[in-house]
């Protein structure tokens, strides 16, 4: 059972990325046109640059060849800094992070790669 569990899980998990992979949209067009986007389900791949989080709540930075974009998580914690990661979730044009207003992402469905 073993044998088979391993690799089921590897074609599972690829699948899964590949599926977030296919319509991604770069960090540039969510930046160039952030109304177009506003309110909508986005999906972005990159890498995590800087992460935070405690108790579930977090917030972290992808990386794409394009640019950097935050993304806000509301439960389940930040990715490591460094990791390949797909991300999908709802595009703010203004969200409030402290005392600045930017951009952001939050989170819905993350995939690791």
């Amino acid at each position: 059972m073993r044998k088979l569990a391993q690799p089921l899980l590897f074609v599972m998990v690829a699948l899964a990325f590949v599926a977030c992979n296919e319509k991604t949209t770069s960090i540039k067009s969510l930046l160039s046109d952030p109304g177009k986007y506003d309110g909508k389900t986005v999906r972005i791949a990159g890498e995590v640059q800087n992460s935070i989080g405690a108790l579930g709540f977090g917030a972290y930075e992808v990386k794409d060849n394009t640019g950097t974009l935050p993304v806000v998580v509301e439960g389940g914690g930040a990715p490591s800094r460094g990791a390949r990661i797909g991300v999908e979730g709802t595009f703010r044009a203004a969200y409030t992070l402290g005392t600045e207003s930017r951009a952001v992402i939050v989170e819905h469905k993350r995939v690791t790669r």
